[in-house]
C-alpha cells in the first residue's frame, strides 16, 4: 500500500527528523509531531526551510523535524537575531525558530521584543512550560503568580503574558495553543506559514518531569480543565479561490483542492482577531480568572514585512555575484560625495 503524498509530492516522513532524547511524554514532541502535520499538509519544500533554536529543552526539538532543512542552535536567548540576518541575506526561505518560556522571557527578551516590532518573516513558537527543564524546575518568567512547584515552593512573581507584548509591539499574527490539542496546534502553523510577516505562537507544554503535578498551572490536567476555545480554527492554502454562501447557525460541506472535504460551520457570535483591543481585553480577562485562551488571537495582514520594507533587491544577497554585491569605484565616489 503506497503512502499518502503531498502535493509536492512528498511522504510525512520526509518530514521527520531525529529520534528524540526528551523526556516520554513531553509535550515538546507533541508539538514537534504537529509542525511535521503542518509542514507535510501545507507542502513545503524542506530544502527552503531554516531552523533556529537557542538554548534548552524546547531548543533540542529542531532536530527532530524536518532533517532536510538547514538548522542552527544559537546562543541563549540570540536566535531571533540569528534568524534576522538569515531571512535578509535570503528572503527566499522560510524561517521557523523554536524557543522556550526561558529563552524567550528571560535571557531572550531584548531580542524577542525587537523581532516583534521589526516583523521578521518568521514563525517564533515558544515551546511554554513554565519552568527551566534544563537547571531542574526552576519556575521561569511566564509561571503565573500562585503556582507551586513539586517541593512546595509557590511563585510569588507575576507572570509575563509573551502574547500581550507581541500584539502591543507589532506583531502581526499571534497565537496561543496546547500540546495536547493537535488540531488546533496543525491549523495555527498553516496559518503562520500564510503569513508574510512574524508569526508568533505561545503553545503551552506540559513538563512531565518537574511541571506536571497538582498545584502547577503549566499541567496536562490544569491546561485541559482551563482551556477556552476561541473558535474552531481551520485553514485552507492559497491555490484558487473557493466560494460559498450559506446562512449563519448551519453547517457546509466544501470539497478542497486535493480532493479532501472540509465541514464550515458558520458560528452565530463569531470572536474577531483582527480587533486589537478586544484580544488585549480578552487575554487579560483569561490572566484574572485563570482560563487558558486559545487560538488565534490577533491577526493584521496590513503591516509590511521588514525585508520590504528595506527595499532590498528581488535577488537573495546571499547568492549575489561580486560584480553585483561589490560597489564600482565610481559608485563608492557618488556616495561620498552625497555624504559631504
Amino acid at each position: 500500500m503506497s503512502e499518502t503524498l503531498n502535493h509536492i509530492g512528498l511522504r510525512l516522513q520526509d518530514y521527520k527528523g531525529k529520534d528524540s532524547t526528551l523526556c516520554a511524554g513531553c509535550g515538546h514532541d507533541a508539538i514537534t509531531s504537529q509542525i511535521i502535520r503542518a509542514f507535510f499538509e501545507y507542502g513545503v519544500d524542506p530544502a527552503r526551510v531554516i531552523k533556529l533554536s537557542g538554548i534548552g529543552c524546547s531548543s533540542k526539538t529542531p532536530a527532530y523535524f524536518l532533517s532536510r532543512s538547514f538548522g542552527l542552535n544559537a546562543l541563549h536567548g540570540r536566535m531571533p537575531s540569528i534568524g534576522t540576518g538569515a531571512v535578509l541575506a535570503n528572503r527566499r526561505m522560510i524561517a521557523i525558530g523554536v524557543s522556550g518560556d526561558g529563552d524567550t522571557a528571560s535571557i531572550g527578551m531584548g531580542q524577542f521584543v525587537h523581532l516583534m516590532r521589526r516583523n521578521v518573516p518568521m514563525i517564533y513558537i515558544m515551546e511554554n512550560n513554565g519552568v527551566y527543564g534544563l537547571t531542574k524546575g526552576q519556575f521561569s518568567a511566564t509561571a503565573e503568580e500562585g503556582a507551586k512547584l513539586k517541593t512546595g515552593v509557590t511563585n510569588e512573581l507575576p507572570a509575563i503574558d509573551c502574547c500581550i507584548m507581541a500584539i502591543e509591539l507589532g506583531c502581526g499574527y499571534v497565537a496561543r495553543s496546547f500540546a495536547g490539542d493537535p488540531k488546533q496546534l496543525v491549523a495555527l502553523v498553516k496559518g503562520a506559514l500564510g503569513h508574510r510577516g512574524t508569526a508568533f505562537i505561545d503553545v503551552l507544554s506540559p513538563c512531565v518531569t518537574f511541571n506536571n503535578h497538582e498545584g502547577s498551572t503549566k499541567s496536562y490536567k490544569y491546561l485541559k480543565e482551563s482551556e477556552e476555545l476561541l473558535h474552531e480554527i481551520g485553514f485552507i492554502p492559497y491555490y484558487e479561490q473557493i466560494s460559498v454562501d450559506y446562512p449563519a447557525g448551519s453547517a457546509k460541506v466544501v470539497e478542497l483542492h486535493d480532493g479532501s472535504r472540509l465541514t464550515l460551520n458558520k458560528l452565530e457570535k463569531e470572536y474577531d482577531p483582527t480587533n486589537q483591543p478586544e484580544a488585549l481585553r480578552r487575554i487579560r480577562e483569561a490572566n484574572v480568572t485563570g482560563e487558558v485562551l486559545t487560538g488565534l488571537l490577533y491577526i493584521d495582514t496590513s503591516k509590511p514585512g521588514f525585508v520590504e520594507s528595506l527595499n532590498l533587491q528581488d535577488e537573495p544577497l546571499a547568492i549575489l555575484p561580486a560584480e553585483k554585491a561589490r560597489p564600482s569605484r565610481e559608485a563608492l565616489r557618488e556616495i561620498m560625495e552625497q555624504l559631504k
